[in-house]
């Protein structure tokens, strides 16, 4: 079942185009990554899903409801998490909690167990006395994770939560965020930590300039990205001769060298790229030593290139892959 669907969803500033008809669909139970750069249009995708924002055409849907017309039908379904919290001054985490429990109906012991499951789910217990203004930044991005869950929504739309974060904080909100996942819950989640997003999500989409680049699996995206196989060899000396080597292999496309003149610790790298296609990524890379070995080579290094994440995004938002 879709739990969010958007059809040519396009949002207009004026003659800014924040969003061009982007069609989106996250299934129940899929953790969707949501990547692209600054002004790409994530926050007021996540915006619109969330009813803060009316788009300018297209359809946006939440679990089958149309938003725009049956926003009060949706609110309940939904837990939106900005990249920067808010909160009344002198307010403790207790009386938070409290305060937005109350705003959904939720009153007498049932608030006070609830309020105390969520803080117990997200590790804030102790905290719950303390102010939410002495909190830290990865506290306070627990504590606004806690608020949405008061209600226990179908659908968590977050916008980078982990942004400013420190290391370990950083480690806190992707297990609290594993647990949400195993417990069923669908979420959108915006990201620049890229390889932590690998880790999180099953779903990958790409955004650049309000247009949907790429949405699949990111076996799909790194996939989309690659553009040939590449493979990084050493040799002790003769490196151009041995360029001029490889170059002549079947599938190679092209033979490239750096640090040839600076100097450096582990000497020059041959970047060998295979062409896509059966002359190329079909074939085994363990010939590519054998050649050297034979041709009078001493091999020192030899291991393929990982496409990870953060490369597909740098390539795809390049505008390397059409």
């Amino acid at each position: 079942m879709a739990m969010i669907e958007t059809v040519n969803l396009t949002k207009r500033y004026g003659d800014l185009i924040a969003l061009n008809n982007l069609n989106l669909m996250i299934n129940e139970g899929d953790c969707f990554g949501f990547i692209g750069p600054n002004g790409a249009g994530k926050t007021t995708t996540i915006k619109i899903l969330s009813t803060l924002l009316k788009p300018s055409s297209g359809q946006a849907q939440v679990a089958g409801l149309t938003v725009g017309y049956q926003n009060r039908q949706i609110r309940p379904l939904i837990g939106y998490v900005p990249d920067f919290m808010g909160a009344y001054e002198d307010m403790v985490v207790q009386e938070y909690l409290e305060f937005f429990a109350a705003a959904y109906n939720i009153n007498g012991p049932q608030r006070k167990k609830i309020v105390h499951d969520v803080l117990e789910l997200t590790d804030l217990g102790y905290k719950a006395t303390a102010e939410v203004n002495s909190l830290s930044r990865g506290m306070q991005q627990r504590l606004s994770i806690a608020r949405v869950l008061l209600h226990d929504p179908k659908v968590l739309l977050m916008d980078e939560p982990a942004s400013g974060l420190d290391p370990r904080a950083r480690i806190e909100i992707r297990e609290l965020l594993k647990e949400l996942k195993r417990m069923g819950k669908t979420i959108l989640i915006s990201s620049h930590i890229l390889p932590e997003l690998s880790e999180l999500c099953n779903v990958v989409g790409i955004i650049e300039r309000g247009t949907l680049l790429f949405s699949g699996t990111v076996a799909e995206i790194l996939q989309k990205a690659r553009l040939g196989h590449v493979v990084h060899v050493n040799v002790v000396d003769r490196h151009e001769e041995a360029a001029s080597l490889l170059r002549k292999m079947p599938g190679v496309q092209k033979v490239a060298i750096t640090n040839l003149d600076t100097g450096a610790r582990n000497g020059p790298v041959l970047h060998v790229t295979y062409e896509d296609g059966p002359a190329g990524a079909g074939r085994n890379y363990a010939d590519i030593p054998s050649v050297l070995v034979n041709g009078g080579f001493r091999v020192s290094m030899f291991t393929e290139e990982a496409v990870n994440l953060e490369t597909a995004f740098m390539r795809l938002t390049k505008g390397l892959v059409q």
